[in-house]
Parts: structure tokens; sequence; C-alpha cells
């Protein structure tokens, strides 16, 4: 079990105050095998934004010693009792093995709310699993590899979606033409149906794999390329700068593009059934003073989009591993660092049930996760 510390901060001026009836309480629950939890409470400002302000995080590695956590993704509601995750856990995705080579990692880690972490599942052969990480209701997880000979993007593969069932065990795997080095991906869970949105490293495209899920395994049914136009190029340092997070908004049918290299945010309509390629969308953001080079993207229950920035496109060394807020009509709100170095943010995912929020995200400098959880009260 862990051993807690709790502290309390009240802070006025520009962190922390009170306004109002408006409070949001903020927890930290950061786990690994046999460390403590740091919980801090804190009354926040009543501000439109949904990034809070930082907190300590605590270090979780597997135990084969895998690092450079990218994918984070929430096991959902409903997702079938049984296995070894269960609903409110959070798995995290590594892309390095211990030796440190980019694209060899084999392994996920799942992280219980109020338990040790564990090694959920792991690979027998170099894989590079990546930040496209997304968990079905009906009990699979799936996730991009995107694997490196050695260690670079110049000797990567193609890779495929690993299919993983709720016992950590690969059932199958999807691969297509269409399928480029699995960056990032976005997924709409319709139950026995699930649209995946897949961002291509080696190709600067989105395609969505339109699924057959049964209790049973997931197959592919139909490919469709939706976008293609992103800048892409291999980078000696982070791989690949190509097109990453993608966040699905149902109510608009709207599928958001993190492009990396071309340091913007975009926006393609009709995503979940148009049946052609619509170039890069629509560009929704672009900022030189907040975006560094965006890669995981999620969407906060204010409707605001949050993404993590990987330093190299337009580096600021004042502006470290920064997760940037906005809205969709491109205005930039807030922004936070999980590192005072470079190059640590990635990976990010938000839950929301009950009122309750849960923001989720890796600092892949120092294999670091965090994980806030915010309680709204009217």
């Amino acid at each position: 079990m862990y051993r807690g510390i709790t502290q309390t901060k009240r802070i006025s001026g520009s962190r922390f105050f009170t306004r109002g009836r408006k409070l949001i309480v903020l927890k930290l629950f950061a786990a690994a095998a046999l460390s403590s939890v740091v919980c801090t409470t804190a009354v926040l400002a009543d501000d439109n934004h949904f990034l809070p302000d930082p907190v300590r995080p605590v270090s979780t590695v597997p135990a084969n010693g895998d690092g450079n956590p990218y994918g984070v993704a929430f096991v959902p509601p409903g997702f079938p009792a049984g296995g070894t995750i269960n609903p409110g856990d959070i798995l995290v995705s590594n892309f390095n093995s211990s030796s440190g080579l980019q694209g060899t990692g084999t392994t996920i880690v799942d992280v219980p709310p109020n338990q040790p972490a564990f090694q959920f599942f792991g690979g027998t052969t170099q894989l590079g699993l990546t930040t496209a990480l997304n968990v079905l209701r009906k009990g699979f997880v799936l996730v991009g590899n995107f694997p490196s000979s050695k260690g670079t993007c110049a000797t990567a593969s193609d890779g495929s979606i690993l299919v993983i069932d709720k016992n950590g065990i690969l059932i199958s795997s999807i691969t297509n033409s269409a399928i480029k080095g699995p960056w990032d991906s976005a997924l709409i869970d319709e139950g026995s149906t699930a649209k995946f949105f897949v961002a291509n490293g080696l190709s600067g495209t989105v395609v969505r794999l339109d699924l057959n899920v049964s209790a049973s395994g997931v197959t592919l049914a139909h490919t469709t390329q939706i976008a293609s136009g992103y800048t892409h190029a291999c980078d000696p340092v982070t791989f690949v700068d190509a097109p990453t997070g993608l966040v699905y908004d149902p109510e608009v049918d709207v599928l958001y593009v993190a492009s990396t290299a071309d340091n913007a945010v975009y926006a393609v309509s009709d995503a979940a059934g148009r049946q052609h390629d619509g170039g890069i969308g629509k560009l929704i953001y672009t900022d030189n003073v907040h975006l560094h080079g965006p890669l995981g993207m999620a969407m906060a229950p204010n409707g605001h989009l949050l993404a993590s920035n990987n330093d190299v496109i337009n580096s600021d060394p004042n502006q470290p591993s920064e997760i940037v807020e906005f809205t969709v009509g491109g205005k930039f709100v807030k922004q936070i660092s999980v590192d005072p170095a470079q190059g640590g943010s990635f990976g990010l995912a938000v839950q929301t049930s009950g009122g309750i929020s849960k923001l989720a995200a890796v600092d892949d400098s120092t294999n670091l996760f965090l994980i806030w959880t915010l309680k709204f009260s009217d």
C-alpha cells in the first residue's frame, strides 16, 4: 500500500485564490511499485481554464527498465471485469527499452487509482509502443508500434496496431498499407464497431480504421485516408516530427490534428464518415509564442484543447516541457511545465465522470508520470 503525505496550500496572488463559490480540489496520484504517493490540495482561481498549476511528480518505471513513456489512456467505465486491468486504471506505453534506444520499448504499465503500478503488457520483440494508445469498452487495448532496429527513424519500419486483451495477452495485430508509423490515435467506441484514427509518422497522413469488435477480438473492416499534407521528417532527437495528437469531438464531427513540424493545430471536418482525403483541414491554432512543436493532445471538459510540446520545433529554453491550453477558436488560455528541462511533455489524457476530471500526463525525459484529480463544485 502507499504511504501518503498530504499538504494544504492557500496562496493569494497569481497562483491560487478563492473567488465566489467556485472551488477546485487538486490531488496528485503518481505511482510506481514500492513508491509513495503525494497528494496536494489547493484552492484554485475561478478562471475559465482547465490546466492546474504543476505539482510534485513521482517516478514510475516497469520492472524490465523500459523508458520514454509515450501513450496515456484511461480504462473506461464498463470495461469487462475479470482481467488484470479495471475501469479507472491508467495505461502508459513505453517507446524505449532499457538500452535507451527509441522504437524498442515493449511494455505497457498499468497505474490503478489506489494500488502500486504494475506491468500490464510485455512484448517479446522490439516494438516501440507509441502514443497511439486507446482502450475499447469490450475489453481490448489498441496500441501502435513503430519499431526501429537501431533506435532511429531511418531504420524504422511501418509498424502496426496491436490488439491486447484484458489480461495483457497479444491476440492479433492490424497491418495495412495505409499504416505508416502509427504515432498517435483517437477512438470512437461504438461497442460492436469502432472508428480508430491514426496519425502516421512516416507519411504525414491521418487514416481512419473502421473496426468490427466482438468478445473474441477486433478486425479491420475498412480503411480511409482522411487527411494528408502535414510536414513530416525524421529527427535524430525526437525520432520523427509529424502529425501527432488527435482529438475527436463528436458534437461537431471534427478531428483535431496537432501537426508537430508545422507548429500548428488543424480541424478535419466530417471525420467519422468522410470517404475522401480532406488535405490538412482548417487551421485553428498557431502560436509562435506558446507552441513549440505540438505533440500529444486531449480535450478538457470545458471544451478547450490541451497540447504537449516537443521543444525541438520553435524551441524556447524559457518555456520547457509545456502543456498548452487553448480554445478551438484559436485563443491561448494557459500553460504549465511538467519538467524544468526541455523535451519532457508528450502523451496526455483526460477523463471526466460525475463532475470529477482526471488529467494524466507523462514526463518522458525522466520517466515520470503525473495524475491530477480535479473536483468542481458550483
